[in-house]
């Protein structure tokens, strides 16, 4: 049997911020993590078998996932390896459409009995549902694709990376971190390894390999003798990539604007580098002045913006939300259909372009094909500041007149039943040439904002607020020092309108959740955002500051 057990992680801020992380499957040993198990061709045969059961039984419609699903967690404080966790989940999901209605079933016995069983019993659950359904499923047409396959372009796989390499640099991080003034150092690895065979009744046979990666340290400085405290994250992202990712390069490192010291990644992380400044900046932020509340104009880089566009952005457009499907657990939305209806509602000033996109190179959403077989694509949510589009899977678009899925399904194994999940949303880039320090120039009173913080938003997704890791103040166009106890409150339609320049893709960077939850029993999934560095003007600050 497979567990389910979840590893909290405080102040880790994963995923949603403060979720635990999720432990799927069984222990095993990093030897059986690298063996294929299973080729090709035996996992279309026994497709093929789930599949004629369900038909044979009444279906409709059925597709059959066979999923392996590896899972790599390395965790280490100071000096010492707190835990290291190699699981493997390896089963069937097999969903049906059976008098007009969803059935699903699954099993981890992936035979020629076991999956012809969980057929005839994914039918035997769709035909006793039949008896409350309204109205019957309707599918958006999708072309059966025949025989496909698509892999992360990774060039270094993780997994096959001696774990003793990955503690080293692990505790390496840690050490510099202390040798540098740090009081408490800790460093996490995550790796994920999505092997997926999708096969329906509409011809699709689609073999997926998805691998996804997380480096990210928590560094904490304590000044003992005041009672104070500060903490810094990682300011490198998770991503869909390979270990390459954690072997830095010269290129990948960017400068923080001039006044900052701030060293921003791209494609590599310098995990040790990023440590050390950590350290510094931490204790910098220690006797930094706390922020005088007001208003100002706000510069935001792309990893915090990220988690702006996430919350403000990708959840409130998911079509599921906005009908009221997730009401009882995660919310609703304020951007309901009779706005998008309108053609004409103001999500954002003119300049506010916000993508949705699965192909995205290097993203943690990207695959070659969703949970339903569709082939991934790239559309638009807002255009020039308008709504414009949803997020929606085969069995939502007619809601919305279309005819064709935008392919956002998505399952977090072969257990749980696929649903519309958050595809990369992200911010496209300033059109003119456009840098970061001509940005900080254009500022007379603002706050420049690196990283991801605490925050809160409310059911609808509408009234927010939201923090960061580093924050430094901007007066007549400079960069006057760092800033504490920053968080800035608005509304998303109040804030998105109060964009106002966007550097150029020259400075495009994705940042993303690597555990994000929704539905009920609650899956994880993983999702990038986009943006380049980017001003709101006119944002409301407050000081965070504990008054004792």
């Amino acid at each position: 049997m497979d567990r389910r057990n979840f590893l909290q992680l405080a102040g880790l801020g994963a995923g949603a911020m403060m979720l635990p992380i999720p432990i799927f499957g069984k222990d095993v040993s990093i030897e059986h993590m690298l063996d294929p198990l299973m080729t090709i061709a035996k996992k279309k045969k026994l497709s093929n078998i789930g599949l004629n059961a369900a038909k044979s039984k009444g279906a409709t419609y059925a597709d059959v996932r066979i999923g392996r699903y590896l899972n790599q967690y390395v965790i280490t404080r100071e000096n010492k390896v707190q835990n290291l966790v190699n699981t493997e989940s390896f089963g069937v999901g097999i969903r049906v459409i059976a008098n007009g209605t969803w059935g699903f079933a699954s099993t981890n016995d992936v035979t020629k009995e076991g999956i012809a069983k969980a057929a005839e019993q994914a039918v035997a659950i769709a035909k006793a549902n039949s008896k409350f359904q309204k109205e019957p499923v309707k599918l958006a047409p999708v072309k059966g694709y025949g025989d496909v396959s698509w892999k992360t372009p990774i060039k270094k796989n993780a997994f096959k990376v001696p774990i003793s390499d990955k503690v080293d640099l692990l505790l390496k991080a840690n050490s510099e971190a202390l040798k540098n003034g740090a009081t408490y150092a800790a460093n996490y690895l995550f790796l994920v390894n999505e092997q997926k065979y999708f096969a329906s009744t509409e011809g699709s046979y689609i073999d997926q390999d998805v691998h996804r990666i997380w480096s990210t340290p928590n560094i904490s400085i304590v000044d003992r003798k005041k009672g104070k405290f500060q903490s810094r994250r990682g300011l490198g992202a998770p991503m869909g990539m390979g270990y390459e990712y954690m072997e830095p390069k010269a290129k990948d490192k960017i400068a923080g604007p001039k006044g900052t010291g701030v060293t921003l990644y791209r494609d590599s992380y310098d995990l040790v580098q990023d440590c050390i400044d950590a350290a510094k900046q931490a204790k910098a932020l220690l006797s930094a002045k706390s922020i005088k509340p007001g208003k100002y104009s706000l510069v935001l880089e792309p990893n915090h913006l990220g988690l702006t566009i996430h919350e403000s952005v990708g959840h409130p457009l998911e079509l599921d939300r906005v009908l009221g499907y997730e009401a009882n657990y995660a919310g609703t939305s304020f951007a309901t259909l009779d706005k998008w209806k309108t053609k004409k509602f103001n999500y954002g000033s003119k300049l506010v372009n916000l993508v949705a996109d699965k192909t995205q190179p290097g993203s943690l959403g990207a695959v070659g094909y969703d949970d339903e077989g569709v082939k991934t694509k790239k559309w638009h949510l807002v255009k020039d500041g308008v709504l414009v589009n949803y997020q929606a899977t085969r069995d939502q678009v007619h809601m919305l007149d279309q005819n064709e899925s935008h392919g956002c399904c998505y399952s977090q194994s072969w257990n749980d039943v696929q649903f519309q999940r958050m595809p990369n949303v992200s911010l496209e880039a300033g059109k003119e040439k456009y840098s970061v320090n001509d940005m900080i120039k254009d500022v007379e009173k603002g706050i420049y904002i690196v990283g991801r913080g605490s925050y809160s938003i409310d059911q609808q997704r509408y009234n927010f607020q939201f923090g960061g890791t580093l924050f430094f103040e901007i007066k007549d166009g400079k960069i006057t020092g760092p800033v504490r106890d920053v968080a800035y409150q608005s509304n998303t339609q109040e804030f998105w309108n109060s964009c106002t320049k966007i550097c150029d893709d020259s400075d495009y960077r994705i940042f993303g959740s690597f555990f994000d939850g929704k539905g009920q029993p609650s899956q994880v999934s993983a999702v990038s955002h986009g943006s380049s560095t980017t001003r709101f003007d006119n944002v409301n600050v407050i000081n965070t500051a504990r008054k004792i």
